[in-house]
Parts: structure tokens; C-alpha cells; sequence
């Protein structure tokens, strides 16, 4: 950011640094984007193509800018397309004042338009795929916009707030002073005074619309906060403090009529329950000590103290925000532990007890995070993405599995029956031991026929899809036979559960959020391990009986028909069947879209990969390729032609002027 507003606008370096600061100090850097780095990439990619605007605007770096876009684009396409947005704004405004005709400007922002476009050709390869995922995934919370009422709205303005669904714009008071002193800096043009706070306004209103709201994301409203875009704001606010800035320090009445600005939208934030005394006091002190430290600019001597003191009023007011935000995020989401000695340990165990291909290693429950697999290790079912598969989540739940974040964060199930049909041989416990099983391989053969259709009940799914009965039903309610292992499904369920004679188990149920995950209460002895609620029971729940002994024979027969051997790649499978295979092969792994097999688009068996046999086949290949990767890779292609092509041309006329110009020296 400082280097975008340098590059805008000639000005002291201290000051540049102290606005870049209080844009990547701003509340929704310090509240969103820590807890989330991903977000982080948005913040960076609105200054990065704000400058590959300046560059259209001067005719310069044709071949840089697109890889800039290209950059901003492949790291996060989700944010960037909302700095782009911005970006575009923002060179609206910075066309009007310094370009004069419809021509000259209509150029700059043609020249803006095709780098925009190239840029985004070149990153194709990746939010390519994104766009059909988007439309596959499961739907998670599904809500009408609100906006906020205009009190949360001014009370995000104030340091020291926290409110996960409304914008967090607070950019420290002396960014705020100098952008709301602007309209009234008699040193800058009016027509650029009236551009920037028009602008300013129009993007904070936008935010409120819900039209304008959709077109901000991607015209879908977002899964969780709906003030996703608020980094856009905080960085126009910034600009626009900067170019009051490099005008000439405003004067004492600019400064105070944006003190007054900014007190009447403090006041109005008095009806919000946002507001906090702290962040008042913080906010208070802040616009004093900012408007004392401005004016105290006009005096050369001065410099040094007063740019101490706005750094050390942003430093404070940014840390307040950070803390107010850690606190509410830990009254309101899920946290998780940072590193330490037991991460180490699971990761290790799970690294002793890595098989695959042969077999799959999960990390177990409970989970660390909603990602364990991919932070510890292991091939298990926990899965959280904003993308994740509706089949994927369809079919993990129809065999028992739980969620959170509302059906995209797919909990793994502790059930050795689903173990076995997706092939776990090792499973880490809670103590950090793990627990091995002899479970067919990835790939398994069905026999002929229909295989049927899920319904309510997870365990009369898990046996159609088993293909043997391993389950018996309670001996009386609540009451499973001695020697069977009782097994809870209670989705809804938001309190601990035990059999009479053994430990309390917790499930989460809370709903929609929460989905309680089929859960083992341990191996009955009859009568005494009768199933007891430990708070009121829900409406809907079931128990059953698992018989190790049937499962140990469903098992069996299962391997008698399976693979012989496998050989896995970066994105397939290869398998080998025993002779005369027939019916239906089973990869043991969710149908999502891109899977084929055998040169055909993978059949499903009960939401599960699965390729239909024909007399004499001995061997399937089944590959995954995203949807969409080689289009976009096919526009890549073209957008990188098209970049040789303007090097190409850049250089021949570059050859051609020094011909031309050698040819005029030549005597005549």
C-alpha cells in the first residue's frame, strides 16, 4: 500500500508508511483475515492491481501487470475478484482529474480492461475448476441479506468492536481524520475532493444494498460474515487520506470539521450495543492527539514527535481491536490449539502407522481441527472446504458421519463397519495408541444387480453398502446383547450419552450448525449396560448392536473378491481383479465429478466411484481430473501466446525505431 500511494502521489516516506500501516492494521485485517491468512491475500491484491492501474494510466510495465493480476488472482480468486472491483474504482477516479477527452481516458481504461483480462486468462488454471465446484458443493447455510443498521455500521468505525456479521472499516482515527477532513482541504481541486469522498460514500452504501452486496461476492452471499468486501473500503479511505495529504497538511478548520464528521458518526454509533467504553476512550484520545499531531506537522521541528505519536495512537488502537476481536471469536467459533507436543505425537503415531496404498491410516476423533488429515497426516474421512461435495457430504452422513459448519466440514466416523468399506486398517485413538483392523483393499467387487437406495436408518446403510447383515437390533429398548458393541445415532442430540455401566460420551448436535456423529458407547453386558440420556432424550434416535463376528466374515468375503494388487498415482488408480471378476468394482471413494474410469465417466454404487464389469475385464484405471482444468489451462495457454506476442511486438518496434533512427544519422 505504501508503495501504491508513493507511486500515486509524491509525498513524505514516513507517512506513507504510517497509512500503509493503518490499511493493513485496519479492523477487518486485525479481526477476519488473522484468524483466516487466506483472507490475507485479499488485503494484499487490492493495492498490487490498484498498481497495475497507475501503470495503465502511464502506459507502462505491459507485461508485468498481467502477471500481477495473474498473482492476485491464483492466490485467492475470491478475494481478488472483490479487489478487482475496487481497483476499477479506484481508477475511475484517478482517470477523471488527470486525463482529459473521452478518448485519452477511454484508452487508460481499455488498457487497464485487457491487462485485467489477461491477467485473469493466465490464473485460469485455478478459479476455473472453482466455478463447477462452487455449483457441486454442499449448500451450508443458505440466508437472505441484512444489512446492518446504520449504529453498527458507524460503531465499526470505533476501535476496540467486534461483530462477526457486520464491517469491520475502523483504519485507525488518524487515517479516519485526514479522509473525513478532505471535502473541506481547500488545496485540492475541488473536482478531486468531490471524486474521492463521492467515492468513499457510494462504496460504504454499496455494502448496504443488497443488490450491490451480491455483485461485491460473486453474486452468491457468503457462507459466513457478508461484509466480506470491507478490506475494499478500508483501502479507499486510505487513498483518499493520502491525497488530502500530499496536498499540503490541511489546516486547523479542515481538520476540525472532520473531527466533527467523525464525532456525529461516533454519536450516532451511541444506539449500538457494538460500542464499547474502550473503544470510546480509545477513539476519543486518538482523533485528540491525531488532530494535535497533524496540525503540529505544519511546524518542521515538530515532525519526528508527532509522526511517533500517530504511529503509537494506530499501534494502540489496532492492538485494542485485535483483542476485542480475539474475544469475541472465542465466545462465538470453533478454536483450535496451536502446535504443541500432542499435535507431534498423533502425527508421529500416524506416521508409524502409514500403510496406503494398502490401506488407509486416519487420524481418529476427537479432531484437532476440521482438517486433520491434511495438518497430521493420514487418508481419513475428516474433510472441511467451502467447496466440500454434496455427494461427498450425502454419503458420509447417510452412513453416520456428523458435521459442523453446517455440512462442510464432514466429521470421520469411529465405526469399524465404515472402516472397513473404505478401507482403514489403522486408526488413532484418543490415549495416541492406534487401533489396526484387517479391512478389504481400496477397490472391492459387488455382485450383479440394483444396489438398492439409502435411507434413514446409518446402519441399514452401512450393511447395503457392506452387502452382509453385521448388525442386530436391541434385546429390549435401550438394551444390546452382551458381547455386541452398542452404537448411538442421535443427530440431534447436544448432550453426553452412556451405557449404565460405562463412560459418558458427548455429542454435538446442535442444529443446523452441528450434526452429532454415530458414536460407539463400547461392548455391552446386557442388562446393566442399558443406554441412559444424561439430558432429555431426542425426538429422533437409534441403537444397534454390532456382532464382531459377522463383520469378520462380511470382511473376509469381501477381500476373497477384490483387487489383487494397486498402484496409485498423483490422480488415479490402477487395479488388478481376479480372474472371472464380475457385477460391480468399488473404489472407496466418493463418485464427486471428474472421476473416470476405463475411459468413461465413472459410474456411482451407493454414492461411491464404481465401474461396471464386462466378461474378461481383469484391470480398471480410474483417474480424477477437476472439471474445468483443461479449459482454463487452454485459456492459460492462449493468454501466455498473447503475452509472447506483445514482447515480441514491444521488441520489433523497438528495433525498428533504432533503425530508423541510425538511418537519419546516415549522411546524404
Amino acid at each position: 500500500m505504501a508503495w501504491l500511494l508513493r507511486t500515486q502521489r509524491r509525498g513524505a516516506w514516513w507517512a506513507a508508511g504510517l497509512l500503509g500501516a493503518s490499511y493493513a492494521l485496519c479492523g477487518w485485517s486485525v479481526i477476519k483475515a488473522s484468524c483466516n491468512p487466506m483472507w490475507l491475500d485479499g488485503l494484499i491484491a487490492f493495492p498490487l492491481l490498484c498498481l497495475t492501474g497507475e501503470w495503465a494510466l502511464r502506459g507502462r510495465r505491459p507485461l508485468l501487470a498481467p502477471l500481477v493480476v495473474a498473482v492476485c488472482w491464483t492466490a485467492n480468486f475470491y478475494t481478488a475478484y472483490m479487489a478487482t472491483l475496487g481497483a476499477a474504482l479506484v481508477l475511475l477516479v484517478r482517470v477523471m482529474p488527470t486525463r482529459e477527452g473521452a478518448r485519452a481516458r477511454l484508452g487508460v481504461v481499455g488498457r487497464a480492461a485487457g491487462t485485467t483480462v489477461l491477467g485473469i486468462a493466465l490464473a485460469a488454471p485455478v478459479p476455473a475448476p472453482l466455478f463447477p465446484s462452487s455449483g457441486q458443493a454442499h449448500p451450508g447455510w443458505v440466508k437472505e441479506f441484512r444489512p446492518v443498521s446504520a449504529a453498527d455500521f458507524f460503531a465499526r468505525l470505533l476501535p476496540a468492536t467486534y461483530s462477526f456479521s457486520s464491517p469491520a472499516v475502523f483504519v485507525g482515527t488518524g487515517t479516519l481524520l485526514l479522509a473525513a477532513a478532505l471535502p473541506f482541504h481547500r488545496a485540492v481541486p475541488g473536482r478531486t475532493r468531490l471524486a474521492w469522498a463521492g467515492l468513499t460514500v457510494a462504496v460504504a452504501l454499496s455494502f448496504q444494498w443488497a443488490p450491490a452486496h451480491l455483485a461485491w461476492h460473486l453474486f452468491a452471499t457468503p457462507n459466513g460474515s457478508p461484509y466480506r468486501q470491507t478490506f475494499v473500503l478500508a483501502g479507499i479511505v486510505v487513498i483518499a487520506a493520502w491525497t488530502g495529504l500530499t496536498a499540503g497538511l490541511p489546516g486547523p478548520r479542515a481538520l476540525a470539521a472532520g473531527a466533527v464528521l467523525l464525532t456525529a458518526a461516533a454519536l450516532v454509533a451511541g444506539a449500538s450495543p457494538l460500542a464499547t467504553t474502550w473503544g470510546y476512550g480509545l477513539f476519543g484520545g486518538g482523533l485528540a492527539v491525531a488532530g494535535g499531531a497533524w496540525w503540529a506537522l505544519l511546524h518542521r521541528r515538530l515532525v519526528p514527535g508527532a509522526a511517533a505519536l500517530l504511529a503509537a495512537v494506530l499501534a494502540g488502537q489496532a492492538a485494542a481491536t485485535s483483542a476485542y476481536g480475539h474475544k469475541g471469536k472465542l465466545g462465538g467459533l470453533d478454536d483450535y490449539p496451536s502446535w504443541g507436543p500432542a499435535h507431534s505425537a498423533r502425527a508421529a503415531a500416524l506416521a508409524g502407522a502409514e500403510g496406503w496404498p494398502a490401506y488407509r491410516t486416519d487420524p481418529g476423533r476427537p479432531a484437532l481441527t476440521g482438517n486433520d488429515p491434511l495438518l497430521l497426516g493420514g487418508e481419513g474421512g475428516l474433510y472441511y472446504s467451502s467447496h466440500t461435495s454434496a455427494v461427498f457430504t450425502r454419503t458420509m452422513v447417510a452412513l453416520g458421519a456428523g458435521w459442523t459448519s453446517r455440512g462442510r466440514n464432514v466429521q470421520s466416523i469411529d465405526n469399524p463397519v465404515v472402516d472397513a468399506l473404505f478401507a482403514v486398517g489403522a486408526r488413532l485413538r484418543p490415549d495416541g495408541t492406534v487401533r489396526r483392523a484387517e479391512v478389504p483393499p481400496l477397490v472391492t467387487t459387488r455382485p450383479p444387480g440394483a444396489p438398492g437406495a439409502y435411507g434413514d436408518s446409518p446402519f441399514a446403510n452401512q450393511e447395503l453398502l457392506l452387502g452382509a447383515r453385521v448388525y442386530e437390533d436391541p434385546l429390549a429398548p435401550g438394551v444390546c446383547r452382551a458381547g455386541t458393541e452398542a452404537y448411538l445415532w442421535a443427530p440431534q442430540y447436544d448432550a453426553t450419552a452412556r451405557l449404565a455401566d460405562g463412560p459418558a460420551f458427548r455429542l454435538h448436535g446442535n442444529a443446523p450448525r452441528n450434526r452429532a456423529a454415530l458414536q460407539p458407547l463400547g461392548v455391552s453386558r446386557g442388562v446393566s449396560s442399558a443406554l441412559v440420556f444424561d439430558a432429555a432424550p431426542p425426538a429422533r434416535w437409534l441403537l444397534s448392536c454390532l456382532d464382531r463376528t459377522r463383520l469378520g466374515t462380511a470382511v473376509s468375503a469381501l477381500r476373497a473378491t477384490a483387487a489383487t494388487s494397486l498402484r496409485v498415482g498423483p490422480s488415479g488408480i490402477r487395479a488388478d481383479l481376479p480372474p472371472g471378476a464380475t457385477g460391480t468394482a468399488v473404489l472407496s471413494v466418493p463418485a464427486i465429478a471428474g472421476w473416470t474410469c476405463n475411459d468413461r465417466p465413472a459410474a456411482t454404487h451407493l454414492g461411491l466411484v464404481a465401474v461396471p464389469l464386462t466378461p474378461g475385464t481383469t484391470r480398471i484405471t480410474c483417474t480424477f481430473r477437476p472439471p474445468g482444468l483443461l479449459p482454463g489451462t487452454a485459456v492459460a495457454g492462449a493468454a501466455l501466446l498473447v503475452l509472447v506476442a506483445i514482447r515480441l511486438s514491444a521488441r520489433s518496434r523497438g528495433e525498428a525505431l533504432i533503425t530508423r533512427s541510425d538511418e537519419s544519422a546516415l549522411p546524404a
